[in-house]
């Protein structure tokens, strides 16, 4: 499978997890000048923008450890870039999540990390 491939799956794979964990979907895939945001989701009234993050075997860093620095810089400003064409959504919470898929061998595990990281915009 082919790298966009692969994660367009992990993707899918992550959204339905997170559906069935109460999570209702308001856009995937959300580009802009200052980034990409995989998922975007409500819970409750918390408006989630999820990063997933796949890592097979062989990696040297495993999903959540992947989120760099300055992968959270691009991902909030993607967030704040959002959060502009919604304003309802913006004067409500939001949160950044991680969904962690990595595999080694066989196993694949999937991890889901809430408040993974706060907004280095603050």
């Amino acid at each position: 499978m082919k790298q966009a491939e692969t994660g367009r799956y992990w993707e899918g794979r992550a959204e339905a997890y997170l559906r069935r964990a109460g999570l209702k979907p308001l856009a995937r895939n959300f580009r802009c000048r200052s980034g990409e945001i995989d998922l975007i989701m409500t819970h409750g009234d918390t408006t989630v923008f999820v990063e997933v993050r796949y890592r097979g075997p062989g990696s040297r860093t495993n999903g959540l450890e992947s989120v760099t620095a300055s992968k959270q810089l691009r991902i909030a400003r993607a967030a704040g870039s959002f959060l502009t064409r919604h304003p309802r959504l913006a004067a409500g919470p939001c949160r950044f999540d991680v969904i962690a898929v990595d595999r080694s061998g066989q196993e694949t595990e999937l991890a889901w990390v809430r408040n993974a990281f706060d907004s280095p915009m603050h």
